[in-house]
């Protein structure tokens, strides 16, 4: 009787249940079995229980990785087109050695069974080609994950929609990421992502606009501010120089001269005044290349703040600027 009450000590108490059996409500649950037993007259009530314990620890993201036996996260709206598991075309045993005539025959056609259950149609063929060109372009424009991941969303909405049917497929991707880069608020440029596709600038914009009206994908208005850090960082401006950018870019927002103006020709503006302010000068030349905007774009911009924002402090650095010009 003692080994008894040791053994079910280390089980867990299970409230509000009943025996089906005998009535008893001394029920308790094997964790290492995942057994529900009543303690009384030992009915197992119910098996198989789910453990949601952890099966192993990892200190380290190297350790995390190898351990792991789940696959990639699931997007939401990709479905079966994210599913990417291939049976091998090596045709060879796992122990070695190369298998026979037959044996291959019958792989062979499994394969291609294989391939058409996962692809039931047209939408999951289109969606395929469309996620490896999205992954290229986000690849060579080094985007977070979170931006692939809403425009493969918003391009299985669009696709779904049938706005996709003859309209290329370069173009409608390009133009999702460019959606979901306003939607996170990433400052990227059309032109930027539209240098690493084979379509046009227009045909981009044009499939742009049309997700917009089409699909109802909402996006913020650009913020100059968020150009700021894109801008500063080819240049090596420091951390105080670009706060002063920003303090400045949202007094001209307050100040009403920013509607309708160009977000990189005001954020390359604002870093020019807040170069001077902070002694670490650059020369609007500098700042146009780095904003890829033109030099005009940058003057304009700097003279309309200076106007109106009466900022004082710039020194002689402004009078050399000016004779520059």
């Amino acid at each position: 009787m003692e080994d008894r009450d040791e053994e079910l000590g280390s089980r867990i108490k299970v409230k509000n249940a009943v025996c089906p059996v005998c009535g008893s409500t001394n029920i308790i649950f094997d964790p290492e079995r995942g057994e529900t037993i009543c303690a009384d007259c030992g009915t197992v009530i119910s098996d198989k229980a789910m453990d949601s314990g952890q099966e192993w620890r990892a200190f380290t993201k190297e350790e995390r990785d190898q351990r792991s036996r789940v696959g990639e996260p699931t997007i939401p709206g990709i479905g079966a087109a994210q599913l990417s598991t291939t049976i091998d075309t090596k045709d060879i045993y796992n122990l070695g050695g190369k298998m026979g005539v037959k044996k291959r025959i019958e792989l062979q056609r499994i394969r291609k069974w294989q391939v058409r259950s996962r692809l039931q149609g047209s939408h999951d063929r289109n969606l395929i080609q469309a996620l490896n060109e999205l992954d290229r372009i986000v690849s060579q424009l080094g985007l977070p994950t979170s931006i692939r991941n809403e425009a493969a969303v918003i391009y299985n909405r669009a696709a779904t929609s049938g706005m996709v049917r003859g309209r290329s497929i370069e173009s409608v991707i390009a133009a999702a990421i460019y959606a979901a880069c306003r939607k996170l608020r990433n400052p990227v440029s059309l032109d930027e992502i539209s240098s690493y596709t084979q379509a046009s600038r227009k045909d981009v914009a044009r499939c742009y606009r049309l997700l917009l009206r089409e699909n109802s994908v909402s996006v913020p208005v650009p913020d100059a501010v968020d150009y700021v850090a894109k801008i500063a960082s080819p240049l090596h401006l420091s951390a105080e120089t670009q706060k002063k950018a920003a303090e400045v870019i949202k007094k001209a927002q307050e100040s009403g001269i920013t509607a309708g103006k160009d977000p990189a020709g005001l954020a390359a503006a604002g870093i020019y005044i807040a170069s001077l302010l902070t002694k670490t000068r650059r020369t609007q030349k500098e700042i146009a290349m780095a904003a890829q905007v033109t030099e005009v774009t940058v003057r304009n911009r700097y003279k309309e703040m200076l106007s109106r924002l009466n900022i004082t402090g710039l020194g002689d650095e402004e009078e050399s600027e000016e004779k520059t010009q």
